[in-house]
């Protein structure tokens, strides 16, 4: 029989209280609660970017770096139209919980996430305990990868028209060749990601975890579709994983726990009775 939803609560509360360090894994359902849109599915990704329906263009069609190529304006309007929104946007209080938690656990906390935005550097976590397996929105690249280097996104400030979803104001460009530069993200069919600092960040998150001996994993927000976030935290719940998810909570982990919520009102919730 599996356990009623009270007492998977009071597992995940124990799993916390005794936990040294805290691992904090999070998919695209963390940002949500921060009002950051949910692309999932053609009809999500429309409702948040009306004008590419007219395109016929989806989420994947626009993650690619083909379309920088090829229609650059577009492509530059879609992520700098996201670029603009990540920065304006304030990080809701489930970030303050876990900076809570971690503040009381002698290894502190280390986050994993697929998440581009930058939302958990906002919320006063550490650069040098972040891994964004998918890159970073906030970093740039050159398109015609002349280099490894990257370079932050700070000086660009896009202005979007949003009848069309097309960049109005002057693109970014490659200060070593003077090509196109692309936000500093994993896209789809991607073979000139330049990984170089987020493999240095890699490297880092293992260091940290072989420290800890009573890691609690706390997974936010990530689904099947994409499924590296999961991956990732199941492959480390050989300590014990508190998956918080609003439509997949279930764990096939044996020292898992399936909290069915959104992030920042079940991480509310656990708070309380901490």
């Amino acid at each position: 029989m599996s356990d009623s939803q009270d007492e998977k609560l009071e597992k995940a509360t124990a799993w916390l209280r005794e936990a040294d360090g805290l691992l904090i894994t999070a998919g695209a359902g963390m940002g949500v609660d921060s009002g950051l849109p949910d692309f999932r599915g053609r009809d999500g990704f429309w409702r948040a970017y009306p004008a590419l329906r007219h395109h016929g263009f989806s989420f994947e069609d626009m993650a690619n770096p083909a379309r920088f190529a090829e229609h650059p304006e577009l492509a530059w309007g879609f992520y700098g139209h996201r670029l603009k929104l990540y920065r304006e946007t304030v990080p809701h209080e489930g970030f303050a919980i876990l900076r809570r938690w971690a503040d009381r656990m002698p290894h502190g906390a280390f986050v994993f996430t697929s998440n581009v935005d930058g939302q958990f550097q906002k919320a006063g976590f550490s650069d040098d305990r972040i891994h964004e397996c998918h890159g970073s929105i906030h970093t740039l690249q050159c398109l015609d990868v002349c280099t490894p280097d990257t370079w932050s996104a700070g000086q660009f400030q896009p202005l979007v028209n949003d009848e069309t979803s097309e960049l109005e104001s002057p693109m970014p460009h490659c200060p070593r060749c003077g090509a196109l530069a692309r936000p500093n993200i994993l896209m789809f069919g991607d073979w000139g990601w330049v990984d170089v600092p987020y493999e240095e960040q890699r490297e880092r998150l293992e260091a940290w975890i072989s420290t800890a001996s009573k890691l609690v994993v706390v997974e936010l927000g990530a689904g099947r579709a994409l499924p590296t976030v999961r991956r990732f935290s199941e492959q480390n719940s050989r300590h014990r994983l508190i998956r918080i998810n609003l439509r997949e909570p279930s764990t096939s982990s044996l020292h898992g726990v399936g909290l069915e919520g959104a992030a920042a009102a079940t991480l509310k919730l656990l708070d309380g009775k901490l």
